[in-house]
């Protein structure tokens, strides 16, 4: 029982003053209509301080320790990038235009920045989110061929089956048929089998590039052409930009949509759902039919242009997640062009640094160099010690460190994602590595000790299963 909890159980309900209201009539039910004064417990500042500091020292974030998410970059992200956000918390979206002057050109300024760094002739930054963004890009797709005429034969997305789950939902939602193709042996896309699905019924294929197991797709270039060749158009889900920024851009090697996630890539905090930003870059055949409105440079600076008649039209209100938008600049303003080149470099070298220590150990799913992150492939671990990948995550929290992502990319059976990040250092690598290795030690010669963790944690593992099968409804009907 904590300190706040003992006040409140201790104490008498603070006398609440009485006020002479007129009984006012509503349609609250009879049962949840207060009888009695609340039981508001007296405390200190102090005291209430201090509760709210040991619940915020349980909680694990990148600012207390490493953070191997894959798939999420869930990077370190500087403070500045904070404090220039706070600047603009006073601005309204419903004030005039004119006095949001300064808004308006760090939008542009931003959008031109994105445009160069991904290869891309104009973008949208209204998306709030990733999912969001893939699924404006796929209704920008859908509008393309439909003003073409081609929409009718057109109803088909070709999605890897190691794509993010986003893929073949955001599809869907934009009308589409999904069709799943399988990867080759080395992990990326089967030129063989993406030839066997496409035709003339394809609108879309979606890649992910470096992919979800942190591989170079090698043939990208011959995908681009095939994809070309029968009209279609190549969808690129930017969730791992930060493998290739600098190095080279979607638009170059023949994407045609490109989405960005400005909340991973270029440094916000996006866990627990948000806050979010998903800009969404074209090639020039795809720019009339972005959403409205759209950044413009004009002659006193930058202005919003309302006038695209084949516009999808807007997919969020006002002008995208502003905030975001601000930290993103700044990120990129600071970093510079060597920076943001500096940040792909890293995040290979460590991710390599890692699977190399740890690959004497574990089995990676594919021995190559990869990008970004890797995959190891715990599955003859498991038949050998009875350990899963489930219980080695849950172990890292014992030698307080975050687990990395568990059972994904779906192809790779009892699959562990790492993701370093370019952020992290020598020394956060070896303490990561040397937890690993002693996990492996534990899960050969006690096995259940790795099994039942963790046990410094302040909740201990949880019953998914009854969880699942009996969830506990706080709020029923």
């Amino acid at each position: 029982m904590t300190i706040f909890e003992k006040s409140v159980s201790g104490r008498k309900a603070y006398e609440l003053p009485e006020y002479d209201v007129e009984e006012i009539k509503c349609d609250i039910p009879e049962h949840l209509i207060r009888k009695e004064k609340p039981m508001l417990p007296e405390v200190s500042e102090v005291d209430i301080v201090r509760h709210y500091t040991e619940l915020a020292s349980k909680n694990y974030s990148v600012d207390k320790g490493f953070y191997p998410l894959g798939s999420c970059t869930m990077k370190y992200n500087p403070k500045i990038n904070e404090d220039m956000a706070a600047l603009f918390t006073n601005l309204h979206p419903f004030q005039p235009r004119e006095t949001i002057t300064g808004a308006v050109k760090l939008m542009g300024h931003l959008k031109e920045l994105l445009c160069e760094i991904t290869g891309t002739d104009d973008m949208t930054l209204q998306p709030a989110a990733g999912a969001h963004g893939e699924l404006t890009g796929l209704l920008i797709a859908r509008a393309y061929f439909e003003d073409r005429g081609e929409l009718e034969k057109r109803r088909k997305v070709l999605v890897p089956d190691s794509a993010h789950g986003t893929n073949p939902a955001s599809a869907a939602m934009a009308g589409f048929q999904v069709v799943e193709l399988k990867s080759g042996e080395d992990g990326c896309v089967n030129l063989e089998e993406l030839k066997a699905h496409l035709d003339d019924s394809v609108a879309v294929i979606m890649l992910t590039n470096p992919n979800t197991l942190g591989l170079f797709e090698k043939d990208i270039l011959k995908i681009a052409q095939m994809t070309h060749e029968v009209g279609a158009l190549l969808y690129y889900d930017g969730a791992n930009l930060n493998a290739i920024m600098g190095r080279t851009r979607p638009g170059d090697i023949g994407f045609d949509i490109v989405h960005l996630n400005l909340h991973k890539t270029f440094s916000t905090p996006h866990g627990m759902g948000g806050p979010g930003s998903g800009p969404i870059g074209v090639k020039k055949h795809l720019a009339p039919y972005l959403p409205y409105p759209v950044m413009r440079k004009t002659e006193n600076g930058y202005d919003l242009d309302y006038n695209l008649p084949k516009s999808i039209g807007m997919v969020r209100s006002f002008y995208g997640n502003f905030l975001v938008m601000v930290k993103a600049y700044t990120y990129i303003l600071t970093m510079g062009n060597n920076g943001l080149k500096q940040v792909s470099d890293m995040a290979v070298l460590n991710a390599n640094y890692l699977r190399m220590k740890l690959s004497k150990f574990y089995k990676t799913a594919y021995d190559r160099i990869c990008m970004h992150e890797f995959v190891i492939d715990n599955e003859e671990f498991v038949k050998k010690t009875g350990v899963k990948t489930l219980d080695i995550a849950k172990r890292l929290l014992d030698y307080g460190l975050h687990a990395p992502t568990v059972y994904f990319p779906l192809i790779v059976h009892e699959a562990l994602m790492i993701e370093p990040t370019e952020t992290e250092s020598k020394m956060t690598l070896d303490k990561f590595a040397d937890a690993m290795e002693k996990i492996y030690e534990e899960a050969h010669n006690n096995p259940e000790l790795v099994k039942k963790a963790p046990y410094t944690t302040p909740v201990r593992r949880l019953d998914d299963v009854t969880a699942t099968k009996n969830p506990v409804f706080r709020f029923k009907k």
